[in-house]
């Protein structure tokens, strides 16, 4: 389901450091966080609860390394839909997400409608996705996949909250 993003919740100065210490590293624990910030743990914890039910923070997460786990290659794979409408990107949605091959789907404005991230075993593996996934859904216009080389993980989204 698109969803639509819900009012920025105000945030000050101990929610912003809070937000940019956990970013760094999510593994830390409520006292570290605690002490860094200048409050009382359990204070602390129930910040950190407060942006969680807030939707400030949506989840926390591990990095791995793809070939540990079988990755063998990773493309994008940009979309171009027949009619762009809301049925038309729901349904598309609906089958990319359900594929666990699918790693990120970005919704976009310009030629492309989507570019879809995902990670496959080999160079077979990534064909039947981007054929029976992608290509076999009779909203799909266009796709184009380009491989994945190499990545670089980007550093933390920025928090313009206190700007």
């Amino acid at each position: 389901m698109i969803r639509k993003q819900p009012p920025a919740p105000a945030l000050d100065r101990i929610d912003v450091a809070l937000i940019g210490l956990l970013q760094n590293d999510a593994r830390r624990s409520n006292k570290e966080l605690a002490a860094a910030v200048g409050l009382a743990p359990s204070t602390c914890l129930e910040r950190v609860r407060r942006l969680h039910d807030a939707g400030v923070i949506t989840g926390s997460s591990v990095t791995v390394a793809p070939r540990a786990v079988g990755v063998g290659l990773e493309a994008m794979i940009r979309i171009r839909l027949r009619r762009t409408r809301q049925g038309a990107l729901q349904s598309v949605l609906d089958v990319l997400l359900a594929h666990r091959e699918v790693v990120a789907v970005h919704h976009l404005s310009g030629l492309d409608d989507l570019l879809v991230q995902v990670a496959v075993r080999d160079a077979d593996h990534l064909r039947d996705v981007a054929l029976e996934v992608v290509g076999d859904h009779p909203e799909v216009g266009d796709v184009q996949t380009s491989l994945i080389f190499e990545s670089w993980r980007g550093r933390p989204l920025p928090v313009y909250a206190d700007d």
